[in-house]
């Protein structure tokens, strides 16, 4: 049976809303936050690009697809994950093209207080739907947050 999620994000790729592109790209991105929190494989193998490449705070960590989905399988296998909440703000959306960029802040609480990382996020459009191809997220130092 699919998730709730799941379902949601597949609705989301394929009936507009009548939002604007800029509208439906930014709840995308919120579906990217949700698959995370809660390690949907179905949503992420879904919104991946084949190609896509995430770089960790200050480049530490580099992964790509393979590694996210089977992160999210060992979390759903029973992996201990003490990430408790993501909560995206700030979010902005820019589309040129086949390319969308959305930018913004996460803060992502895994205990005993929250860590502010900023994010820029490049989707590209292939074969009719928007597909995430990159993310790059820096851990925000807490004397710059003030």
């Amino acid at each position: 049976m699919k998730s709730i999620l799941s379902i949601c994000f597949i609705i989301l790729q394929t009936v507009s809303f009548a939002q604007s592109p800029e509208q439906q790209l930014q709840e995308l991105d919120q579906s990217w936050e949700r698959a995370l929190l809660s390690s949907d494989v179905e949503v992420l193998e879904n919104l991946l690009a084949d190609e896509f490449v995430w770089v960790h705070n200050h480049a530490g960590l580099i992964d790509g697809k393979e590694a996210v989905i089977n992160r999210a399988k060992r979390i759903q296998a029973g992996q201990k994950d003490d990430t408790r909440n993501r909560t995206p703000r700030d979010q902005q959306v820019v589309i040129l093209g086949k390319t969308g960029i959305v930018s913004g802040f996460t803060v992502v609480d895994r205990g005993p207080t929250p860590t502010t990382y900023h994010f820029m996020r490049s989707y590209t459009w292939m074969d009719g739907k928007w597909k995430l191809l990159g993310n790059h997220t820096m851990a925000i130092p807490e004397e710059e947050l003030k």
